[in-house]
Formats: structure tokens, C-alpha cells, sequence
């Protein structure tokens, strides 16, 4: 049965590797389970965001992993929640009552339209257009900022006043464990144990329990210190979903038509190059493109996503995307859509064991998000930076300022707009495809609305 569904064989995976791994992307991606709630606790009801969160996830990903067939995980985009809660409710819809129902209302019409975009293989032929140079720059970029991630919610990596960043603290606990995570992933890699990465954050976690026994780990809730050790002592309250489920305001969208769609605008360019970013890097490490360099059935997941972010409006929840953390179930060998409902089913278990999940601290899956970013990084080998400067620039510029303005979007931006720009400069103007050219018209269109600060 899994066979027929899944094609297991064919990718060169077991059922065992599968949930393994699925169950490492969730571990990966659980902190979305606290974070979400926290952020978007600023502007509604918390214990109804996490609900939606969850459920939003499982499904979104469960459909990713039976129609797509891919071991992507879906759940509530970061950099998109903020954006939600403290620039829309906060900033542009300052004074106004209720501005999280109009924010959900932005969001409901984004997944629309991206369903339509989809149907129409808008974003699927987005995806294949993108030359070969600029996807390869695209999964090493995202190599760097994954592991840039990890090094951050460890503590490794610090911001600074007078460096920007610096190295973190070489006493603190976060910083330690996670080193020695790191060190227990790439050994027990060595001797090619199968999940790795999956007992690389169990046992960093295990570690960080003795540290807490021990006193070296102080639990100091005010510096976001939590302790270590799950509570299952407070019930969940399932009818706070009800604050946040299916609160539009569609009244205040046609009065404000204007502001409205810029809200929308703001949240589909984000979310459209962040999710392509995300796919081709995942797809890439995980040997999903074809000869060409195309990914097979992008639509499928692309629609995967769209839904996701609909339904995730409806629940309660900001704009939902395949989220970059899948990389580390791919590093624990996931290759199909098993991967991916294996994580979704775990989403729904959170509902009813939150505890457990929220309990996995940052610093026992920063060491996999280093490891996965160092497999990721080392698609850099397949660059070309000799035959064509467009190619040479686009991917140089790809990964650099991906990786210092922490945003896969302006990475892609930078890339598509300097490709463009050198094939016209150097007279190989016949190259850019049709499809190009739309890319490089959008991302102007995104420059000018940044500028003006339009979004």
C-alpha cells in the first residue's frame, strides 16, 4: 500500500528511513509550535493561533506528502508572522479595531489567488525558468542561512554593536551542547547510522536535561530560558479557536481597497519567492530535479501550499510555506511524500502533547540545522564561475545577500535582477527567456514599492 502511494523503491528509501526522517523535519520544525503563538499572541488569542498552527501544519503537509509525493514540510511562514503582527496589525493598521481580522482577510486573499496562479502553472513554470547556475546558488545560499539560523538560536553566533555579530558566549550551556550536538551528528553520520540527525537532537536534548539537573542550565523564563523538562499539568483549551477562526472583515477590505491591496501585494511577494527558494534547495539536496533541472510536479506542490495558506486564514494563522527545515529530514535520508506525512501526522499528536514538543529547546536542533546547511552548502560544487559572468554575479550575489539580510526572497531578487541586467550589458539579451523577463519585471516592480515604501 505505502508502496503504490509512494513509490518508495523508485527513490531508493524504506518506510523505516521515511518516518525517521519525517519525525526529524517535525522535531526540526517544532518550534514554530511556540514561536507562532508568541508572535502573533501580540495581536490575538495565543492558545487559538497555536491550534490553527497545528492543524494548518498537518494538513497542509500531509497534502504535500499524498499529492506532491515530497518530503517538504508546510506550517506558518517566519518573517511572514512578523510581518503579519508587528508591521500590519501594528504599524499600517495602527488605531484600527481588530486589525488582525483585516490582516487574516490579506492573507485568505493571497492563498486565492496563489490557487489560481497554480492552476494556471504560473508558479510551476517560475520554478523551471530559473537557469541551472542560479538554483544551484540558490540551494548553497540556503545551505549558509539555515546553518546561519542554527548558529543564532544556539547562541554561537551573537549580534554586535561595533561587528554587526560576534561569537557567542563559550560558557553558556545553549552554546556547549550545541557544539557537542554538532560533533554527535557528524560522527554517528560517519558511521552511517541511519537518523542521525533525529538522534543527534534527542541526544543534546538528553544532555541538556543532565545540564539542568545538574544547575550548570539556570530555567530563567524572563531571557526565554524555559525548562527543559515537558509539564503536562495545564489542559488545552480547544475553544480558543473559536477567537480566531473565520475572523475576516471583508467590510473594511472594500472600504480600503487601496491599503488593502498592498497589504495582499506585500504578503504574495513574500511568500512567493520565499516557497520558491525553499523547493528548489530542498528538491535540489535531495536529488528531486530532473535532467534538466526541473522539478516534477511542481505544481502539485505549490497547490499543496496554496491550500494551506487558505486554510490557515480560515483557522487563525498568518501566511503558510514549505518550510526550509525539511532539509534535515532529507538529510536524515527522506525522499518521498512519506517523509512528509509522517510529519504532518506528528503535528496533529502536538495538539494533545504539546508539552513534549514545545519542551525540545533550540539548542538540540541548531546543531541538525548546521549539519543539514553544511550538505545543502555543498551543492557550491555544480557553480560554474567561468563560462558566463551573468551566471558568475547572479550566484555570487544569490547567496551572499541571502545570507546577510536573512531573507531567501531578496537573495532570489538580487540574483534574477543581476542575471538579467548583465545578459542585456554583455549582448546575450536572446537568452532571457520570456519567463525571465516577468521575474525581473516583478522584482522591479518590488524595488519601486520598496522604495516608496508602498510594502
Amino acid at each position: 500500500m505505502l508502496e503504490k502511494i509512494f513509490h518508495l523503491k523508485e527513490h531508493g528509501t524504506t518506510v523505516k528511513t521515511e518516518i525517521l526522517a519525517g519525525l526529524t523535519t517535525f522535531l526540526s520544525m517544532a518550534y514554530i509550535l511556540a514561536v507562532n503563538p508568541n508572535i502573533l499572541g501580540t495581536v490575538m488569542n495565543a492558545d487559538g493561533v497555536f491550534l490553527a498552527t497545528a492543524i494548518t501544519s498537518a494538513v497542509a503537509t500531509v497534502i504535500m506528502g499524498i499529492y506532491a509525493n515530497y518530503p517538504i514540510g508546510l506550517s506558518a511562514g517566519m518573517g511572514l508572522n512578523a510581518y503579519f503582527a508587528f508591521t500590519v496589525c501594528m504599524v499600517d493598521l495602527k488605531g484600527v479595531e481588530d486589525p488582525f481580522r483585516i490582516a487574516l482577510t490579506a492573507v485568505l486573499v493571497e492563498g486565492v489567488i496563489f490557487i489560481f496562479l497554480t492552476m494556471f502553472k504560473f508558479r510551476e513554470a517560475m520554478i523551471n525558468a530559473i537557469p541551472m547556475n542560479l538554483k544551484y546558488a540558490i540551494t548553497t545560499g540556503i545551505g549558509l542561512f539555515i546553518a546561519l539560523i542554527g548558529l543564532v538560536g544556539a547562541g554561537i553566533v551573537v549580534s554586535d554593536p561595533s561587528t554587526t555579530i560576534a561569537l557567542g558566549n563559550l560558557r553558556s550551556p545553549s552554546v556547549v551542547l550545541a557544539s557537542v550536538g554538532f560533533l554527535i551528528i557528524v560522527i554517528l553520520s560517519h558511521y552511517k547510522v541511519k537518523g542521525a540527525v533525529l538522534f543527534g537532537i534527542l541526544i543534546t536534548w538528553g544532555l541538556g536535561m543532565v545540564a539542568e539537573l545538574t544547575g550548570w542550565y539556570q530555567v530563567v523564563p524572563e531571557q526565554k530560558l524555559y525548562s527543559l523538562f515537558p509539564s503536562f499539568t495545564n489542559a488545552f483549551n480547544f475553544s480558543a479557536l473559536g477567537d480566531t477562526a473565520f475572523q475576516f472583515n471583508f467590510s473594511w477590505a472594500v472600504d480600503h481597497f487601496v491599503q488593502f491591496l498592498a497589504i495582499v501585494f506585500s504578503f504574495l511577494f513574500m511568500d512567493l519567492f520565499d516557497t520558491v527558494g525553499t523547493v528548489v534547495g530542498v528538491a535540489d539536496k535531495a536529488n528531486l530535479l530532473d535532467k534538466e533541472g526541473k522539478l516534477p510536479k511542481a505544481g502539485r506542490v505549490f497547490m499543496a501550499d496554496a491550500i494551506g495558506t487558505t486554510l490557515g486564514a480560515c483557522l487563525g494563522t498568518s501566511t503558510v510555506t514549505s518550510f526550509v527545515e525539511s532539509s534535515t529530514g532529507v538529510g536524515a535520508g527522506g525522499r518521498t511524500g512519506l517523509t512528509a506525512c509522517t510529519t504532518g501526522l506528528l503535528f496533529l499528536v502536538s495538539i494533545f502533547l504539546s508539552p513534549l514538543f514545545v519542551a525540545v529547546p533550540t539548542f538540540a536542533t541548531a546543531p541538525a540545522l548546521v549539519y543539514v546547511g553544511m550538505l545543502m552548502f555543498s551543492s557550491c560544487k555544480k557553480l560554474d564561475f567561468e563560462k558566463d559572468i551573468a551566471d558568475t554575479v547572479s550566484a555570487y550575489v544569490t547567496i551572499i545577500i541571502m545570507l546577510l539580510t536573512y531573507s531567501i526572497a531578496n537573495g532570489i531578487m538580487y540574483g534574477v535582477l543581476s542575471w538579467v541586467i548583465l545578459k542585456v550589458c554583455t549582448g546575450k539579451y536572446r537568452q532571457i527567456t520570456p519567463f525571465m523577463l516577468i521575474l525581473f519585471l516583478l522584482f522591479v516592480l518590488r524595488v519601486i514599492a520598496l522604495i516608496t515604501g508602498f510594502m
